[in-house]
């Protein structure tokens, strides 16, 4: 009996350790969960480009036109007008600074989600060849969600000090981020407010554009080897899932489009017969006046010069691709009714705190 008793005294001895044990494990993973959400940029108050990528995963509806690019497409047309104007389903999948190969990730990872029937790709990518900052690196991969793309997109985006693990557990990279923590840091811990519109970054102050840009000299015009196979990787993309791609060059006077850059773009979309339009040619067409349809001075476009760019692209989608018109189906009118109301909204607000008096 004593042998007995022994034993079980021991057996509850061991559950009890193995107990303790679990406990404190959790604890310690809750604890490291916990301080690396807290130290994680949020991207909430003035750099809100961060917050974009990681927005996409709230969609409930699908979307016949994906964007991907830089500031060059969220900032500059507006899917909210795409929708009221032509019933056009859209999504920007933009991030700041996003390097080619990125956009090409982010793709791959879209169509693993949905298959739009046009893909429109900004060409101002093509000007880098490697990788350029840590910070917008991070912009772009941070809010991806953990796939097989996400991992070739760090692979490929890395600086050469930059390692793999601190992108597997950003504790690593951002523990001594705790010396900047503010008081959004805590608001936003757990729940980040919205804000783009369907990807599309919204501003509608003015700031005109003033004198010519004088250009520097580059010592080569030729776009990289590197910006080029994933160019190619993208149109092959594109073309073994039946989706017609689109080039496009935003309308912003700044960074400068220099006419060999033109030139090589042509080429490319005519020898892979891609559509190409470079808006920096079309302004009249699209109406854009850069005194009063750029809010920082040309580099991108204000919602008077998004929704003119969507209002002009969206007859070229519904005439020259035959994207549908959606409005009046059931499955999408209530959400996009609330995405409206969210963009009108903004829209108002905006207008106040820049006193815009119409």
């Amino acid at each position: 009996m004593e042998m007995e008793n022994g034993m079980k005294k021991k057996n509850n001895i061991k559950s009890k350790s193995f107990f303790i044990t679990i406990l404190t494990a959790l604890f310690i993973l809750t604890s490291l969960w916990f301080l690396q959400r807290l130290l994680m940029p949020k991207y909430m108050g003035q750099i809100v480009e961060g917050a974009l990528i990681a927005e996409y995963y709230e969609e409930t509806t699908k979307h016949d036109v994906i964007f991907i690019g830089d500031c060059e497409v969220y900032e500059n047309i507006s899917p909210i007008t795409l929708w009221e104007e032509y019933g056009i389903t859209s999504y920007i999948r933009g991030s700041a600074q996003q390097l080619i190969w990125q956009s090409y990730y982010l793709l791959e990872e879209t169509l693993k989600i949905e298959k739009p029937k046009v893909v429109v790709f900004n060409v101002l990518a093509m000007q880098y060849n490697e990788p350029q900052k840590e910070a917008y690196n991070r912009m772009t991969i941070d809010g991806m969600r953990w796939s097989e793309a996400k991992v070739k997109n760090i692979q490929a985006s890395m600086m050469e000090d930059e390692k793999f693990l601190d992108y597997v557990f950003p504790l690593l990279r951002y523990h001594s981020r705790w010396q900047e923590l503010n008081k959004e840091d805590f608001i936003y811990l757990f729940d980040k407010k919205k804000v783009s519109h369907n990807g599309y970054y919204m501003r509608v102050d003015v700031k005109p554009v003033t004198g010519e840009v004088n250009p520097k000299k580059l010592a080569n015009y030729q776009f990289g080897e590197n910006a080029y196979a994933y160019l190619d990787k993208m149109t092959t993309l594109c073309k073994d899932n039946d989706i017609q791609l689109i080039l496009i060059k935003a309308p912003s006077t700044y960074p400068y489009w220099y006419e060999e850059w033109e030139v090589q773009m042509e080429e490319y979309a005519k020898e892979h017969d891609l559509a190409y339009y470079n808006f920096l040619e079309l302004t009249e067409q699209v109406g854009l006046d850069y005194q009063t349809d750029t809010y920082d001075a040309g580099l991108h476009l204000n919602l008077s010069g998004a929704e003119k760019m969507a209002r002009y692209f969206g007859t070229i989608l519904r005439e020259e691709f035959q994207i549908p018109d959606h409005r009046g189906e059931a499955e999408y009118e209530e959400v996009w009714k609330e995405k409206v109301e969210f963009y009108n909204q903004e829209r108002e607000r905006q207008k106040r705190v820049y006193g815009i008096i119409e």
